[in-house]
């Protein structure tokens, strides 16, 4: 699945398969399901109280971060495996693990509940 980064418009132009939204945007998630019921719309969160704003406002998934010390510099204080783990068996839809997610890091979440993982560092030379 290809999502377009918080711009719906460009989701449209490229055929991507719907959009995600920073956390100061999650406000747009209803209003996006409703015009475009067939698209997929995650949304970041980095706290538990994003996470449950994003399920109230309509978010089919969140990508919560940090998980463990990154370099990005959006990235907070890591929320470490437990922690995170405990967010996730709260959050009542799909959670995606970002933050510090690399092959060594990314065994500590076995067993956590992620829907899945997101990777920025992993993936660079």
């Amino acid at each position: 699945m290809l999502l377009a980064g918080a711009d719906p418009g460009l989701a449209s132009r490229i055929g991507a398969d719907g959009v995600h939204l920073p956390e100061r945007l999650a406000y747009r998630a209803a209003g996006l399901r409703r015009a475009r019921p067939g698209w997929l719309v995650t949304c970041a969160a980095h706290s538990a109280a994003a996470v449950a704003a994003a399920r109230r406002r309509g978010a089919d998934a969140v990508v919560l971060s940090a998980v463990f010390p990154s370099a990005s510099p959006s990235a907070g204080r890591p929320l470490g495996p437990l922690r995170f783990a405990a967010l996730v068996s709260s959050a009542r839809l799909p959670v995606y693990a970002l933050g510090g997610v690399r092959g060594r890091t990314a065994r500590r979440l076995a067993g956590s509940g992620a829907a899945g993982l997101a990777a920025v560092e992993a993936l660079l030379p």
